[in-house]
Parts: C-alpha cells; sequence; structure tokens
C-alpha cells in the first residue's frame, strides 16, 4: 500500500466569502464553513485514516476538529503548513491592493515565487517550509491515508511542488476553493496527483456561495 496524502483546504471564512487576502489573520469559520468541515467528516469518516496534520490556525483547526473528534485522533500541528503572510495586504481585497500597492501588486501577480506580497511571504519561502511537513509524512508513514488541513496558496504551492509545476505559476494552474480535497499518492514513479480540489461532498448549496 502507497502512501496517499488527502489535502483539504479549510471551510468557507468571512474573507474568503469577499474574495479578501488572508493568511496570518487568525479567522474563525463561518457558519457554512462549520457546515462543510461537518459535510468532510461525513463523507470521509470511513477512510482508515493514519493521521491527521493541520496548520495551527482556528480555521483549519474549526475544519479538522468534527472528522478528529469522530475518530478521536488529535492533529498533528505544523507552523508549515500555515497559509502565506500577505503582510500590509491583509484583510484587503485584490482591487484595493492593486490601487494602494500597484507595483508591488503587479510584480506579485507575474511571479509570485520570488516576489512577495507588501511586507509579506514569497511563493517559494512557503514550498520551502511546508515540503518539510510533507517529508515529515513520508518518512514518518510510508504507506496508508494521512490528511493535511491547510490553505488556498500553501496547498497550491505544495501540489505545484510535488507535480513540477513553477511554483510561480501556482495562482494560474491549480484550483483550490474552500473546503476543497486534493489527493496525492506516493508511489515508486513519485507523486501521483488522483484528485484535484474535489467538491462532491458539500451538497448544490455550499458548492455554490459566493467567494473563493
Amino acid at each position: 500500500m502507497n502512501l496517499t496524502i488527502y489535502f483539504l483546504r479549510h471551510g468557507q471564512t468571512e474573507y474568503s466569502r469577499n474574495n479578501a487576502f488572508c493568511g496570518s489573520i487568525d479567522s474563525e469559520l463561518t457558519p457554512e464553513g462549520l457546515e462543510m468541515a461537518k459535510a468532510f467528516a461525513d463523507a470521509y469518516i470511513s477512510i482508515p485514516w493514519t493521521a491527521i496534520f493541520c496548520s495551527p490556525m482556528r480555521r483549519t483547526i474549526l475544519t479538522a476538529k468534527p472528522l478528529c473528534a469522530s475518530l478521536g485522533i488529535e492533529p498533528q500541528l505544523r507552523d508549515g503548513l500555515k497559509e502565506i503572510n500577505y503582510g500590509e495586504w491583509e484583510g484587503k481585497t485584490p482591487e484595493v491592493i492593486s490601487r494602494e500597492y500597484h507595483d508591488d501588486y503587479i510584480r506579485w501577480s507575474a511571479d509570485p515565487a520570488w516576489n512577495a506580497p507588501s511586507g509579506g511571504e514569497m511563493a517559494v519561502r512557503i514550498a520551502s517550509r511546508a515540503l518539510q511537513v510533507i517529508e515529515e509524512i513520508k518518512q514518518n508513514y510510508t504507506s496508508g491515508n494521512v490528511l493535511v488541513v491547510s490553505h488556498k496558496a500553501t496547498i497550491r504551492i505544495i501540489l505545484s511542488s510535488l507535480l513540477g509545476i513553477d511554483v510561480g505559476r501556482f495562482r494560474f494552474r491549480l484550483g483550490c476553493p474552500v473546503a476543497s480535497v486534493s489527493i496525492v499518492e506516493f508511489t515508486s514513479h513519485g507523486p501521483l496527483l488522483k484528485v484535484l480540489a474535489d467538491r462532491t461532498h458539500l451538497d448544490d448549496r455550499l458548492r455554490n456561495l459566493s467567494g473563493t
């Protein structure tokens, strides 16, 4: 049996609902976000989970909580799974940032791998810290199913790195809406993307909410 990692993005927050940047802000889930967490747990409870790793932010911990409670498993919190720090852009929409930090926003949009949000983190930095967690998982769990609960940019950066996609293109190559699941199996030939951004565990109402 190969190691399979399930990457789950947290449920809806007020920032994802309003399409605003939220990295270091420790936001809560909305009521709908809590519903998303419960829907994931209900749909994936039957999988024989080996371990659960989680970003130490409230929105990710709350997303993991229903499944962890049902299984009696404590999530292993890792700072490496935190979202990109958006610096001075935190809480602002792209429209506001484009107006107030225009040059930085243009540079970041062109290549976020090596250009950081104003006062924030470059994507290569996120790749470095997040992949350390993936390597830890691979070293400690050579087979089985491991859940990683993280964030939109961080998951896309991890997937890009594993699949050989230029990290600077992570925003334009991979989707990752709230409460979506992407699945990577680690085979003898390397990482195999089996599922990308699946949300069939959500009902139509939750899938069609506005936001990102």
